[in-house]
Order: structure tokens, then sequence, then C-alpha cells
């Protein structure tokens, strides 16, 4: 090189493209990154590796009750009202008399609640089975649009997991009840759906909220539950144990150990309902006798 020539330094390399020249650096490690590399920044921009660094650090933000804030509001809610539609469907196509006589589908019968074959035959998956399970379009739509209205926002109270617990533990509560002081049986959501009423009732409690609405709403359905073919004792037992279930939520103590003591409370109450429908067993097949079952 001889004097007066002008000396030029070669472009950086992209650390993740080396094929590619750049002038730009990340601001956070300065190792040099081409355009598809660039993630905007507070100042300047990072790379893809330093920006999944941050997140993994960076604290997510929590509901109320511990629950991340849900990404999608209503995606459970929005699950749940498709498992219990498709069954519908199921049931309707697989049914002699069709949409209208649902009941007669051969897996109507297997899934629905009856008392006496889950305690002779230990059919117990007809305790969670029959809450997505419904007698006729009607008995789907009143519980389809009960959950619309309460679901999305408990959900979003609550979190996902913890909603998604409510929800299924308040089904079984309302096939509890009904083993333990029906013996008719039963079939359809609204165990479930009077959970939700009561977990409802506990969240705006504890936030203050003017509670006279959901209780009109819930005084109104209980009404109706005197209804001749309704299962009042379903709906009781969904009650009782989604209010229990939002109570474990809602006043766990704040702290790191929350998760885990909600958890564990939740657990308690599902060993509760295993416990309760063992005894319940017990009492049933002491007392019948041969043939009564067919």
């Amino acid at each position: 090189m001889t004097a007066g020539t002008p000396s030029y330094q070669a472009a950086p390399r992209c650390y993740r493209h080396a094929e590619r020249e750049t002038w730009v650096s990340c601001t956070r490690c300065e190792r040099p990154i081409c355009p598809d590399c660039l993630r905007p920044a507070a100042v300047g921009f990072q790379c893809p590796t330093c920006v999944a660094e941050g997140q993994a650090t960076t604290r997510q933000p929590r509901t109320r009750y511990g629950g991340r804030v849900v990404a999608r509001t209503g995606l459970v809610t929005g699950v749940l009202a498709a498992l219990n539609i498709v069954a519908f469907i199921a049931t309707a196509a697989t049914s002699t008399g069709g949409i209208q006589h649902n009941t007669e589908s051969k897996l109507f019968d297997q899934l629905t609640l009856d008392p006496f074959r889950v305690a002779v035959d230990h059919e117990y998956w007809r305790l969670i089975g029959s809450a997505f399970m419904h007698i006729g379009p009607l008995h789907l739509a009143l519980n389809m649009v009960a959950l619309a209205v309460v679901g999305p926002q408990l959900e979003r109270a609550l979190g996902y997991w913890r909603y998604l617990s409510v929800y299924l533990l308040s089904a079984l509560g309302g096939s509890l009840f009904v083993y333990l002081f029906d013996t008719r049986g039963a079939a359809g959501a609204s165990g479930a759906i009077f959970g939700l009423f009561a977990a409802v009732v506990v969240v705006a409690r504890n936030m203050g909220l003017d509670l006279r609405p959901m209780l009109v709403t819930i005084g109104i359905n209980f009404a109706f539950s005197f209804t001749p073919g309704i299962s009042l004792f379903g709906h009781l037992g969904g009650f009782v144990v989604g209010g229990l279930s939002a109570v474990a939520l809602v006043y766990a103590p704040k702290g790191p150990n929350r998760t885990s003591v909600q958890i564990l409370a939740l657990g308690g109450i599902l060993a509760v309902i295993v416990a309760l429908v063992i005894f319940r067993t017990s009492q049933l097949t002491a007392t019948l006798t041969p043939g009564l079952v067919g």
C-alpha cells in the first residue's frame, strides 16, 4: 500500500448468518446482526438470543390469584363448549331417534350417570362423562349459553388451569351429589355451570364487586332446579364443590408457595370426592340384591 491510498475496513458479518455483512450490532451483546436478526429494543436493536434471554428473566404478568394472564380470553371455555357440542352431535348421529331423541344412542347410555351401574359395574367414568351428555338440543343450548356468559370472565380472573380445575371439580361434585342422594341418575353440564356460578360469587366478593345481579341469576336458576326432570342434587353438588374450589384458589396465601397451596387444596377436594364415591359404592353394593340391575 502506497502513501495516500485510502484504506477500507471489511464489514463485520452477522453472527447468526456468516455470509451477510452488516454494520449494525446488538445493543446488549454488541455482536453484529443482519436485518433479519434485528429486534427493536428500547434503545437500538437486540439480537434474537438476547431477546430470548431477557424474556426468560422477565417476570410474567399474573392474575390476582396467581395464574398467568391469559393470552386468549375464553380459550378454555370455547374448548369445553366444543367438547359438549361434539358429544351431543355424536349421540344424535348414533341415535335411531335423531337429534330430538339422542338419549337412545348407545354412547349416551354408556356415559350418562346411572348410580346403580356405577356401583355394581364400577363404571366410574360416568361421574365425569355424564357432564358432557345432554338430553336434547334445548338442554345443550341452555347450558352452553350459561357457560358463555360466566365462563370467559372467570377464566380471565383465574387463568387457564385454575379455571379448568373449578369446572371439572364442579362437574364431579354434581355427579357426586346425585350418586349420594338420588338413584335416578342425571346428565348434563349443569353441575359444572352451577360450580362456575359459585366461583363467580367468591371472586366477585373478594374483589368487592356488586353481587346482586349474580345472586339474582343464581336464584332464578335454582328455582328452575325444582322443575320435574331437573336434577336439583346435581346443581347443589356443583355449586358446593365449585364454591369450595374457588375459595381454595382465591384465599390461598400470597407468596412463592401460593400455587403449591392451591394445588394441594384442590387435590384435597378431589380426594374427598373419591372417598365419598367409595363410601357410597359400598353402601349401594351392600343393599342391592342379585339380579336387581340388568
